[in-house]
Order: structure tokens, then C-alpha cells, then sequence
């Protein structure tokens, strides 16, 4: 499966040369040019590793990184800059980035630096996560941090569901078709009933589920 890459680079004759090269190295790379627009996608899915440059329209890249921090994502952050003063390397890894490469550079380190992030941070297979929430398919736990989650089985699979699809709006039938999928009984109203008790039990996961009027429920980053 190729790697989920989130470059945030907002100097469009670089972005395009470095989507074109990391894609031929078996990257799956989403662009972004703005600070403010790395932020909200950040509260949505993980990507493996984010490349993100400091001087960006919105807020920079300080900023997006503190945010990301700040709701307990261990994503592996390598920022990409220009300036090469000590005081910005050391502010940036300060902020939680987990590696730094000054511009220009040369793009087979680029390349190995990504690569190394990814293995470094890869969750166990089976496991995904969201702020300080993981769920572990294999051993079906579920942990906030360090402390383990009791759920039934019907929480887990609401939840299971919403992490899966985090960042994306999902209605009460589409959790019922996935959880309940050979016409067991499972109302609306006791999706309803699951998500009031995990939005008790999710207190200090650093995750959100959002009731969406109208549409749904939506999973993301965020208090």
C-alpha cells in the first residue's frame, strides 16, 4: 500500500517537481499550499508523515505543528524551510517536529528522511488512532494514552467505524449497515445511545464526535 504523505508547501513550482517525485517513489501525496487548510485537514485521518514548510500564507508552519501537538497527534512532522538559523531548528524540534532538512536540498535525502519517519512511527498492523485514541483490531482494546477503554461490543463497533472514516461525515444508517450487517436488530435510536456513552468515555482522548444536524455524527481531532 503506498504511503500517505501530506506535503504543505505553498511555493508552487517546488510543490509540483516534489508531488511528481515522491509519487514515483510509491508515496500517496495530498497537497496543501496554507497553513489554516493543513490545520483542519490535520484533524481528519492521519496521514504517515507530514512534510511541512514554515513560511506558509494562513499560519505557518510553527503554528500548524503546535496545533497538531496540542491535540496529542504523534504524527511524524519533517519541516521543510528556508531559514537555516539555529534558532528555527531548534524552535521547530522544540515544537515537536521530529526531523528538519534546510532548502535547497537534495531530494534522495528528502526521499530517505520520509522513509525513515514512516518505519520509525508505523503503527502495529491492525492498529489506528486518532489524538490520543488507538484501537488495536488484532487485540480489540482500546486505549486513551495509557488508560484502557471498557467497551461493549456495540461501542466498539460504532467507534471502530467513526475512527475508521474519521475526517468524513456518516449517517446513523451507514454505522448500523457496517456493525449490524445481517439484519440484526439496531435502531437509530440506539446509535444514538452508543455515541452518548462514547463521548463520555472518550473525556481527554483529544478527539471530537460531532453531531452533524441532519447528516450525521463526525469523528475528529480536537476537544
Amino acid at each position: 500500500m503506498p504511503l500517505l504523505l501530506l506535503l504543505v508547501e505553498d511555493d508552487a513550482v517546488l510543490s509540483d517537481a516534489l508531488v511528481r517525485t515522491l509519487q514515483a517513489q510509491d508515496m500517496q501525496v495530498e497537497l496543501l499550499q496554507d497553513g489554516l487548510a493543513a490545520d483542519v485537514r490535520l484533524q481528519g485521518r492521519q496521514p504517515a508523515v507530514v512534510v511541512l514548510d514554515i513560511g506558509l500564507p494562513g499560519i505557518d508552519g510553527f503554528e500548524v505543528l503546535r496545533r497538531l501537538r496540542e491535540r496529542g497527534s504523534a504524527t511524524p512532522v519533517l519541516l521543510l524551510t528556508a531559514r537555516d538559523a539555529i534558532e528555527d531548528r531548534v524552535r521547530g524540534l522544540e515544537a515537536g517536529a521530529d526531523d528538519y532538512l534546510v532548502k535547497p536540498f537534495a531530494t534522495p535525502e528528502l526521499v530517505a528522511r520520509i522513509r525513515a519517519l514512516a518505519r520509525r512511527f508505523a503503527p502495529p498492523p491492525g492498529q489506528v488512532g486518532l489524538g490520543r485514541l488507538t484501537l488495536d483490531s488484532g487485540t480489540r482494546r482500546a486505549r486513551v494514552g495509557e488508560r484502557a477503554l471498557e467497551l461493549s461490543v456495540r461501542e466498539w463497533g460504532v467507534l471502530e467505524y467513526l475512527l475508521q472514516h474519521a475526517g468524513r461525515v456518516v449517517s446513523k444508517q451507514q454505522i448500523i449497515d457496517a456493525i449490524a450487517p445481517w439484519g440484526e436488530d439496531l435502531t437509530l435510536n440506539a446509535v444514538e445511545v452508543y455515541v452518548s456513552r462514547l463521548r463520555l468515555k472518550l473525556d481527554g482522548a483529544g478527539v471530537a464526535i460531532r453531531t452533524i444536524r441532519g447528516f450525521g455524527y463526525l469523528l475528529e481531532a480536537g476537544n
